[in-house]
């Protein structure tokens, strides 16, 4: 669960390095998208801690 839970925590860093970019440069389809992943990666995360 560790090794899940740190790989997720790494994920989320990353797509909201993504999500400011995107917001930056005003892209609203890819801010869409990235919230998406983000959203997914946090249910895995959920389901995972059970």
């Amino acid at each position: 669960m560790k090794t899940t839970s740190r790989r997720c925590s790494l994920q989320m860093d990353d797509y909201l390095d993504l999500l400011n970019l995107a917001i930056q440069l005003g892209d609203v389809k890819w801010q869409k998208e990235i919230t998406r992943k983000m959203e997914m990666t946090l249910s895995m995360l959920e389901t995972a801690a059970q």
